[in-house]
């Protein structure tokens, strides 16, 4: 937390405007201050910092995965929330909050705040994005992902559905919230090997993978604890974080195991392991 559906809503709150701030393009950068060195993935002095930044403007705000890319005349800022990081614009005059951990000061009075709690989140400064991100999956929004590029990654591999999904390597962006309900919509038991699918449930999984997170991001996340706030998709969970709750499709107690040391929930008679 947060994936894919909250990264999203966060990028384009960057872009666009949103989240009670303002749109981040165009705005041209002053100074970072780094409150917290080790958020920085590629350590260096606040003067080198300052060099590489200054005077920089901002040209677009995206997302790859899970990672935030904010693009800037010369070079891109990647930033990777992990488990409690976010992202908010506030007026520069605003005091330091307690997990704040990298500003960035804007010409015009604003800043972005990058804060996090637990310190898991880092920031990257790169003149080429692809050499931080060319470990990834395929998106599984984007139109190039179809149900034949999913039939052939899940053939290629002897693995259990559940941490297979996980894997930013297979495919990119989705966590352990979006796999479980996506399992559950498609009726896929999280410990079936992935090379046991027929055609008919790779179908349904990449449908179910697809339409799950849209409607995640229409919904502009979940707000299941502190970390992330704003979005109800949680309002709408079938299975995760539903223990012994009524399966709202058959009405069987949902169930909690543990798979590859995460949390997994589905339904016995729903996704039956064969």
């Amino acid at each position: 937390m947060p994936e894919l559906p909250e990264v999203e809503t966060i990028a384009r709150a960057l872009r666009n405007g949103g989240r009670e701030g303002p749109s981040l393009l165009g705005k041209t950068i002053t100074s970072p201050v780094v409150l917290w060195q080790g958020v920085l993935a590629t350590p260096m002095t606040p003067g080198e910092l300052q060099q590489r930044l200054a005077g920089l403007i901002i040209r677009d705000v995206g997302r790859r995965a899970k990672f935030l890319i904010i693009t800037l005349d010369r070079g891109s800022l990647l930033f990777h929330l992990r488990m409690s990081g976010d992202l908010r614009v506030e007026p520069a005059s605003a005091p330091p909050a307690p997990h704040d951990r990298f500003l960035i000061n804007f010409t015009d009075g604003d800043r972005l705040v990058f804060d996090d709690a637990r310190k898991f989140g880092r920031v990257w400064l790169t003149e080429n994005p692809q050499e931080i991100l060319v470990h990834l999956g395929p998106e599984p929004l984007d139109p190039a992902f179809t149900p034949e590029t999913l039939q052939h990654q899940l053939k290629a591999h002897h693995r259990q559905l559940k941490p297979l999904l996980l894997d930013q390597a297979f495919l990119a962006g989705m966590g352990n919230i979006y796999a479980d309900e996506a399992l559950h919509q498609a009726r896929l038991h999280p410990l079936r090997l992935s090379h046991s699918l027929s055609p008919q449930e790779v179908e349904a999984l990449w449908s179910a993978i697809r339409q799950v997170l849209q409607e995640a991001i229409a919904r502009q996340g979940s707000s299941i604890d502190w970390v992330y706030r704003g979005g109800d998709f949680q309002e709408h969970f079938k299975v995760y974080q539903r223990t012994g709750e009524p399966c709202p499709d058959c009405g069987t107690p949902i169930v909690r195991i543990v798979v590859g040391q995460r949390g997994t929930h589905f339904c016995p008679t729903c996704q039956k392991p064969i």
